[in-house]
């Protein structure tokens, strides 16, 4: 009777000891990966602080040639520390709300076309310039201006109010009002 409640006690320590051990161990992993969360999220957070961009006050509409609907011109100013390359455009997303002619009220989501802007389709945009592009040529430098074009269908009824909105792929946004 001695030897089994020695071996009962000893089997006991063995599973408290595992036990603790696979707890503390879980419980390592699972704070080092909450860490890794928070150092990620903070730096997503940084960047987009460091992030600001402004439209500028010449938001023009013209009438689409080829084809039917508008041409809205768009100057983006980049006013952050941040660069958006190239490659990110098709990350960028525009939104337009506008009158129609005959139509109505429209609010679109427009797609990015890496294209010229003649060859634009209906409700795409694409970029058109960026001056000066000095230093790292076809992409959005801090201080520089990129000019954009979209193209709308059905056109934008002339003089009404129309508004633009251009969001940067790390969530930064800029909006404007314009005359159509």
């Amino acid at each position: 009777m001695g030897f089994g409640t020695i071996f009962a006690t000893i089997m006991f320590v063995v599973i408290i000891s595992i036990t603790s051990y696979l707890f503390t161990t879980g419980s390592l992993f699972s704070m080092d990966t909450l860490s890794n969360s928070l150092k990620k999220m903070n730096e997503i957070e940084n960047e987009r602080l460091k992030t600001e961009i402004e439209i500028g006050e010449n938001v023009s509409v013209t009438d689409s040639n080829p084809g039917p609907g508008s041409k809205i011109n768009v100057f983006i100013n980049n006013s952050g520390s941040t660069k958006i390359v190239n490659s990110d455009y098709k990350h960028m997303d525009v939104f337009v709300y506008y009158n129609a002619t005959g139509t109505g009220n429209i609010t679109k989501w427009i797609p990015y076309k890496d294209t010229d802007s003649a060859a634009l389709g209906g409700n795409e945009w694409t970029v058109t310039g960026i001056s000066p592009d000095l230093v790292n040529p076809g992409i959005f430098d801090p201080d520089e201006k990129m000019t954009i074009v979209i193209k709308v269908c059905p056109a934008i009824e002339k003089n009404s109010t129309s508004w633009i909105k251009v969001v940067t792929p790390n969530a930064v946004s800029a909006s404007k009002y314009f005359r159509g």
